[in-house]
């Protein structure tokens, strides 16, 4: 990421999807010793534990509590015109995916909660009771491509309806009975996870809103990286990116393939051997990047 992204001393940085911290700390170590990292996370642990890992850094990284969909609001809060980059990892965290209460995982028993922010909106039990049949058929459709979308919709909203799902372990237990195992290696609850998580924290619609406004923040060769782990999130950033290719005068389209992660980059992460990064730069468009009325 760092290759594409080109960080430098004196810049100001993007990390959207903030995390543990990881990018963050690897944009300030390339561009030390003034370049400034507005890091902001959706999860107000992950942005409480980036602080503190990175606190030796001061003021260099701001982190704040928010969507990347919420970028353009933040960086003006911030006194940010333009940016010299920006990164998304749209991946879900170690943190996030090993904290059982966090109700991520089928694989540990926790609540069906899924939220990004858990201290705002409802949990996923609570959404559960607030759509009918044909709305949770839709969303396991088109968000998790499961085949038997119908006949799971029914009868997980029956189980709730009738108290019987209270954990990730309850909803992934009905699943596994309801749809017949597959040759692949796929767990047969990984799709209505999926589809589930995606709708309740509006993942797409976050992601169409941050692709539209992120771009228009750079500042000339300002890059834009984005890390998906899905077709569904790959599909939407590979339409935009190309939509921009329509002004080549004003983007680049850095990537015209997807990249992908090495052998050794999947040994070190295998949770990584399904992501595509994608990135996009901005030609005569942009404008030189300002922080609090400083030229950069």
């Amino acid at each position: 990421m760092l290759f594409f992204l080109r960080p430098r001393p004196g810049g100001v940085y993007l990390d959207g999807t903030l995390g543990a911290g990881g990018y963050a700390e690897a944009i300030l170590r390339e561009s030390a010793p003034d370049g400034v990292v507005v890091g902001m996370d959706l999860d107000p642990q992950a942005v409480n534990k980036a602080s503190q890992g990175l606190k030796d850094f001061g003021q260099r990284l701001r982190a704040v509590h928010a969507g990347f969909h919420q970028a353009q609001e933040v960086l003006q809060s911030l006194g940010v015109t333009r940016i010299d980059g920006a990164v998304l990892d749209l991946g879900l965290s170690s943190d996030q995916l090993e904290n059982p209460l966090r109700g991520f995982s089928f694989q540990l028993t926790g609540p069906l909660d899924m939220r990004f922010d858990t201290g705002s909106d409802m949990p996923l039990l609570d959404y559960l009771k607030t759509i009918s049949a044909y709305q949770l058929q839709e969303i396991l459709a088109n968000y998790g491509d499961e085949k038997y979308c119908k006949k799971v919709a029914r009868r997980v909203l029956d189980a709730v309806g009738r108290g019987e799902l209270l954990t990730t372990t309850d909803l992934a237990r009905l699943i596994t009975q309801l749809i017949p195992r597959r040759r692949s290696k796929i767990h047969p609850a990984t799709r209505t996870f999926q589809a589930l998580r995606i709708a309740l924290n509006r993942e797409m619609e976050n992601l169409d809103r941050a692709l539209q406004e992120i771009p228009t923040l750079l500042k000339r060769g300002g890059r834009f990286c984005v890390v998906s782990y899905h077709s569904l999130e790959d599909r939407r950033v590979k339409q935009s990116f190309r939509g921009r290719q329509a002004h080549p005068y004003d983007w680049v389209l850095v990537t015209p393939k997807a990249v992908r992660p090495t052998l050794e980059e999947i040994r070190a992460n295998p949770r990584s051997r399904s992501a595509r990064m994608r990135v996009l730069e901005a030609g005569a468009k942009g404008s030189p990047a300002v922080i609090q009325g400083r030229e950069l």
